[in-house]
């Protein structure tokens, strides 16, 4: 396939054939915003897939309700580097998180994908196993002395709900403690049975446990980030039935006052396993995961998302005395065999190791939270910025226009060519050509929205409804 080329194939829909509009053709980001936004062939597509696909989409991260409802271009037909086209053949630069942190190298990382096509040459699947589980094994234990066995799952809320159940099993316990967001698995929507607010400050507050069987109610139990007497409480309750520790080693926040030490020896004087969840951290701030850097080793380390720069791919990682539970345990799939993961995620390590990537993405994520500072003070801009490099926030403090204000950003981007919301995610093809058009659409828009801001209510300038703020029941 040629770099660059056009891509006029069809989309199947609803017994009609839509032709995809050329992709090389550009947003004009000099022009008035338009209406247009609200009836592309992405939208009407999307309309479609809510017949079809209860809640619109596979994840809650990439409904278009969560970005600008009724705008949001919903589906692409190409992306690469850090430029996406949508169905309708407009080029957006992808301010956001960039396939919801997967591709860290950048879209289709041509390194990459050419590994994966060699892969898919030779036959992606086979009654035999892929050497390439043992190379990637290998690689991940080398990076991690501490840990000496690997399993593979492919998606991140999987390999969650594997590392829970070895540790379940090696310890013959059942009770849970967990600080932060961990995917959608029974183990971990169990602590939203009986008190829908427990999961409250944890990334994705009040999410609905229907389904989960009520039997399971007390078994998972939440403590906050650097509050280590929240867990200290819940050992001195639990102590003897604590299966697990499970947190991120960080995300947002640093750790105080020795936290993650502290959280350590608690696992140790319990005999519980301690998880670290790095599928979002991992390798964007240190090559082999926050946890390296920070000092403190887990017995079992989670890796997913950027490991194989958007490939589905996840690894499990520990020490003998839990990854060895997977023998008594049954944890066993026929696509966890497939080579494409592995081999994704070879070439990928080689490539981020190659190029530096941390710290590219420490300075290009500061640049954003600088432009984003400077732009919110030079217009008076309630604006609420955080986060670290690799992981930026973005906020606004309005009161309760504080959603409409954050949408009407997401439009006025939208119609200078940006796909930009509250969290931006770096990748290595974000680099000071794309930024400086970045930051001079934001110091425009910003200044668009101090006008509203004090000229009425926000709605006043959206061309749709607020996007939503969390999880919510589609009609």
């Amino acid at each position: 396939m040629v770099r660059g080329a056009t891509f006029p194939f069809f989309v199947l829909t609803g017994g009609a054939f839509w032709r995809l509009k050329d992709s090389t053709t550009p947003v004009n980001r000099e022009a008035t915003p338009t209406p247009e936004f609200r009836d592309g062939t992405g939208q009407q597509l999307y309309r479609r897939a809510r017949t079809r696909i209860p809640g619109g989409a596979q994840l809650l991260g990439k409904r278009p309700e969560q970005y600008l409802p009724e705008g949001w271009p919903a589906y692409y037909q190409r992306a690469e580097g850090c430029t996406v086209w949508d169905l309708d053949g407009r080029a957006f630069l992808d301010f956001t998180s960039n396939g919801i942190g997967t591709c860290l190298l950048g879209y289709a990382d041509p390194v990459v994908n050419a590994a994966v096509t060699a892969c898919i040459a030779r036959g992606s699947m086979c009654t035999l196993n892929s050497p390439a589980e043992v190379e990637l094994a290998d690689r991940l234990c080398a990076i991690h002395p501490w840990a000496s066995k690997v399993r593979y799952a492919r998606t991140g809320g999987e390999a969650m709900a594997i590392a829970v159940r070895l540790a379940r099993a090696s310890t013959r316990r059942s009770t849970v403690a967990f600080c932060g967001y961990h995917g959608w698995s029974d183990w971990y929507l169990a602590a939203n049975l009986g008190a829908t607010d427990a999961l409250s400050g944890h990334l994705l507050p009040g999410l609905d446990p229907d389904g989960v069987p009520r039997s399971l109610h007390g078994s998972a139990l939440p403590f906050r980030y650097n509050q280590i007497a929240e867990l200290e409480q819940i050992v001195a309750a639990h102590g003897s039935s604590l299966a697990a520790i499970v947190m991120e080693p960080m995300r947002h926040e640093a750790p105080r006052d020795e936290f993650l030490a502290r959280v350590r020896t608690l696992a140790d004087q319990t005999g519980a396993v301690l998880i670290f969840d790095e599928i979002t951290s991992g390798w964007r701030t240190h090559f082999g995961g926050l946890h390296l850097a920070l000092g403190v080793n887990p017995d079992v380390a989670v890796f997913a998302k950027a490991m194989s720069n958007g490939f589905p791919m996840a690894a499990i990682i520990g020490r003998d005395r839990v990854m060895d539970a997977a023998q008594e345990t049954f944890v066993s799939s026929t696509y966890w065999t497939e080579a494409i993961g592995p081999t994704a995620a070879v070439a990928t390590l080689a490539r981020l190791e190659e190029v530096d990537i941390c710290r590219h993405i420490a300075a290009s994520g500061q640049q954003v939270l600088a432009g984003w500072t400077a732009a919110a003070t030079r217009h008076s801009l309630p604006a609420k910025i955080g986060g670290i490099p690799a992981l930026c926030l973005l906020s606004f403090d309005a009161g309760p226009q504080s959603r409409a204000l954050m949408t009407l950003f997401t439009q006025e981007m939208l119609s200078r060519g940006f796909l930009s919301a509250g969290a931006f995610y770096p990748t290595f093809a974000h680099r000071a050509g794309v930024i400086e058009p970045y930051l001079a659409a934001v110091d425009e828009v910003f200044a668009v929205m101090k006008r509203q801001l004090d000229r009425g209510p926000i709605t006043d300038a959206l061309r749709g409804p607020i996007a939503h703020s969390g999880f919510a029941r589609l009609t």
